[in-house]
């Protein structure tokens, strides 16, 4: 897979600048850049690399102004360098993907499931009754898909996904390995002889438009209705989600989140790693929650930051953590 400096500035919108014959098949990081690499700068903190940089093509915004000369090729001016370096890893993962039609063993109920045109099944997955799969799907080997589960077109899913009966899958979704969407939510009923009785979980896991799940990221079903993940969604690997969550369109959350059950979470909201939201509380679209942090109570304010366990606003937290620090340093 050969990309040329010309086919890249024509297909981002941006002005070329030296060779428009100058190929590249690969994406570097601006600090160890190679031949036939296009590399980028979006933050000037990492300007000092660009004069070293051994790529043979360089992606800059439009306002840089380089104080030596340059050592690429070809240079690539568009508005926003990240988003376009972006787009570029999408325009290679589109060239390298690879296309497998079902072959050897891969279990299918033929008269009861449908497959639109265009998907690929890999080898060794299960698909279970009244399953309907869009077109243009990617569906790895290994997956397994309950009675009743629909996948929206276009959607991939990757090695070692389980997607529980009755769920239903948007279009344009990425869902990465070992991902488990509708296991049951964790609900069990104390006795009074101390033990527990198991709360059936009836409802179900409903992924719309183009969301992303992280590798080894569980969504549990709701114990009636479903549990609701909405357009736009990204969350990361290793991420828990209760179950009858809500979480508002283009939410977005690192690594090791946990939300706990019948929460609902607004839009365009900020979770960092390892952030906590307890049970039954609602949260406010634009709030962004910083990394080892926990919400233990309803957040009613748009957009705000907050920061510690529990969270407050995080002016508040830095400020109290330095009169804090300072007392202890006086000690």
């Amino acid at each position: 897979m050969e990309l040329t400096s010309k086919y890249l500035a024509d297909s981002l919108g941006g002005t070329l600048e030296g060779d428009p014959d100058v190929s590249v098949n690969s994406v570097a990081r601006i600090e160890n850049g190679r031949a036939g690499a296009i590399s980028f700068l979006a933050n000037p903190k990492y300007e000092h690399f660009i004069y070293t940089c051994k790529s043979s093509v360089f992606l800059v915004n439009k306002t840089f102004v380089p104080k030596e000369p340059l050592k690429a090729k070809a240079v690539i001016r568009v508005d926003d360098s990240y988003k376009a370096i972006a787009d570029v890893l999408g325009m290679i993962e589109a060239f390298r993907k690879r296309h497998k039609s079902a072959n050897g063993w891969c279990r299918l109920h033929p008269f009861s499931s449908k497959i639109g045109k265009g998907t690929h099944v890999g080898r060794m997955t299960f698909i279970g009754k009244r399953v309907t799969i869009g077109a243009n799907c990617d569906i790895y080997p290994q997956v397994y898909l309950g009675d009743g589960v629909t996948v929206g077109d276009g959607t991939i899913i990757y090695p070692g996904v389980r997607i529980y009966h009755d769920c239903k899958v948007g279009s344009n979704c990425i869902l990465h390995s070992n991902a488990v969407l509708g296991a049951d939510g964790f609900g069990f009923a104390p006795l009074s002889d101390g033990s527990y009785e198991k709360i059936p979980q009836t409802g179900n896991v409903v992924i719309e438009d183009n969301v992303e799940i992280g590798a080894n990221t569980t969504i549990d079903r709701s114990t009636m209705g479903s549990t609701v993940i909405h357009g736009g969604v990204k969350i990361d690997n290793l991420c828990q989600i209760a179950h009858n969550v809500e979480v508002g369109k283009n939410t977005v959350m690192a690594a090791m989140t946990g939300i706990a059950g019948s929460t609902h979470i607004g839009e365009h909201c900020m979770f960092g790693g390892q952030s906590g939201i307890v049970g039954h509380i609602s949260v406010a679209s634009g709030t962004t929650l910083c990394a080892a942090s926990a919400i233990t109570g309803n957040v009613k304010k748009e957009g705000e930051i907050l920061m510690g366990y529990p969270a407050i606003d995080h002016f508040t937290y830095l400020r109290a953590y330095a009169r804090y620090k300072a007392n202890g340093e006086k000690r």
